[in-house]
């Protein structure tokens, strides 16, 4: 007599539970085990939190034409934020990840039977840290030395909708990192964020462009990122793709970063 057994949707459920919270568990240990490692160099947390406000004091602040009107004013602190986790996110993950890989301690943590989920998690997650760390001291200036001006829910708003801005950027790196080594990664970082930063309206302002230039500019992440963090602060209507760009953008990162870390992953460890 053959007995057949069956699985009640409660124990399948029941199952699934304790994965998730076990992956919950491996995400948050990566999180606070890279924000230690991070922290315990100063000056690696200290020259990203200060560039921003260094840059709204030298070009920014001395101008009474920008400093002095509260939109021009505003504005400007919204592309210098979106420019400090660019900057942040690109150097503190491409180069910093691909330090890593050679480091003797990471094939071991990339031997474990966890995968890959938890700890890219937890470098998305470290990426949104450092990037409050950096908007401190920049709104510090800005709220000394100009007249930008916000109401509590739209600084609220741009804090959030910052952290969302900092997630592709944050992916790229990743991906540059897991692709390339040290020596070689430092450069690509520098090649990719400047004219990024550049075409994004980030430095100017988009009303500056050329025609030809502002519609290319509407198509790159920073860009989407920039339209998206300046209306949150102000009200100002985006581009309407600018949601579909950054959203497309995040996708091709995340598949970026997910091969480079299997393509990794095979010549490593095959």
């Amino acid at each position: 007599m053959t007995t057949l057994h069956t699985t009640s949707p409660d124990s399948t459920s029941s199952g699934t539970a304790p994965r998730t919270v076990s992956a919950v568990r491996l995400a948050w240990l990566h999180l606070r085990f890279q924000f230690l490692e991070t922290v315990r160099i100063p000056m690696a947390v200290i020259g990203n939190a200060l560039f921003p406000a260094l840059a709204m004091a030298f070009f920014v602040v001395p101008q009474p034409e920008v400093a002095g009107n509260p939109a021009f004013a505003t504005m400007a602190v919204a592309g210098l934020a979106l420019f400090g986790v660019c900057s942040a996110s690109l150097f503190t993950y491409g180069l910093g990840v691909a330090e890593d890989r050679a480091l003797p301690f990471d094939p071991f943590v990339r031997s474990l039977p966890a995968g890959p989920g938890p700890r890219m998690v937890a470098r998305v997650g470290n990426g949104g840290i450092f990037t409050l760390f950096g908007l401190a001291p920049l709104i510090v200036v800005a709220w000394l030395f100009t007249d930008a001006a916000v109401t509590a829910p739209e600084l609220a708003a741009g804090i959030g909708m910052i952290l969302l801005t900092s997630v592709p950027f944050v992916l790229l790196g990743m991906g540059i990192g897991y692709s390339l080594t040290a020596k070689a990664a430092l450069p690509v970082v520098q090649v990719i964020l400047f004219p990024l930063a550049f075409a994004g309206g980030l430095f100017l302002p988009p009303m500056m462009f050329p025609a030809w230039l502002d519609t290319l500019s509407q198509l790159t992440p920073t860009r989407a990122g920039r339209d998206l963090l300046v209306q949150a602060l102000t009200g100002m209507e985006a581009n309407p793709w600018a949601w579909s760009v950054l959203l497309g953008w995040t996708v091709v990162f995340a598949v970026l970063a997910a091969w480079a870390y299997r393509r990794d992953e095979g010549r490593r460890f095959r």
